[in-house]
């Protein structure tokens, strides 16, 4: 199967909050989408890894994407090495989208940096000839995606460029809350964490809301671009 855009996160649930509703609008422009997690999230202070899989699941039929793979790297302590790069590169030949889409250049977590730097190398490497990768004994063809954009998460970074994602907000919020065991439910026993709070959870509307003021739109998510964002023309801008 061939993708347009594959999306990687760290953990699950890093995909959807960071550019969930840019994956919807494209689903609806009748791109073909896919999301790599990293890991199962098994450090999370709430639920567990076989919850985090169903909720995952579920998010991923809310946001309509084709295909979820998760390659159950060590949550916390995996690293940007030659094997960890191989098995990325793997699902980027596997899927051989024109756009990769990562984790936060910087951020609270250690592990979206991580991973941000782990996918973008492995995006260069991928296009290597003399690096041979198999899936199922089949050797894979050399592939580099033209285009590798990191979504921002818990940190206000500086966006490169915005996407207009009205419309989309709503989808985008459900499949966050798939996540039923990550997020603010004042019901709950488990011990609080940064993302447990209501703030964190209207933050997802909040933050969406002020981008898009800067743009003039109700809506929208930013990104940050490896190389300069390239226009057709003046009219192709908003």
């Amino acid at each position: 199967m061939k993708l347009d855009i594959l999306a990687f996160g760290a953990h699950p649930d890093d995909v959807e909050l960071g550019c969930g509703a840019t994956i919807a609008k494209e689903i609806s422009l009748g791109k073909k989408v896919g999301i790599v997690d990293l890991t199962r999230g098994e450090l999370g202070t709430r639920g567990s890894a076989d919850l985090r899989d169903i909720e995952a699941a579920n998010s991923a039929k809310i946001l309509g994407v084709s295909v979820r793979e998760n390659l159950r790297f060590s949550d916390g302590f995996f690293v940007n090495d030659k094997e960890h790069q191989l098995e990325v590169i793997k699902m980027i030949r596997k899927y051989q989208p024109e756009i990769v889409l990562c984790n936060a250049v910087d951020d609270r977590h250690i592990d979206h940096p991580k991973g941000s730097r782990l996918v973008s190398d492995a995006c260069f490497l991928s296009g290597l000839l003399k690096i041979e990768t198999t899936i199922e004994g089949e050797l894979q063809e050399k592939w580099r995606p033209k285009l590798v954009y990191h979504y921002i998460q818990w940190k206000n970074l500086e966006p490169d460029f915005v996407i207009d994602v009205t419309g989309f907000m709503d989808l985008k919020k459900k499949s966050v809350l798939a996540y039923t065991s990550q997020f603010y439910d004042p019901t709950s026993n488990e011990p609080e964490t940064p993302i447990t709070s209501k703030n964190f959870t209207d933050s997802v509307d909040y933050r969406a809301k002020d981008l898009g003021r800067l743009i003039g739109v109700d809506f929208a998510e930013g990104f940050i671009s490896e190389r300069y964002v390239a226009v057709e023309n003046l009219s192709k801008l908003i």
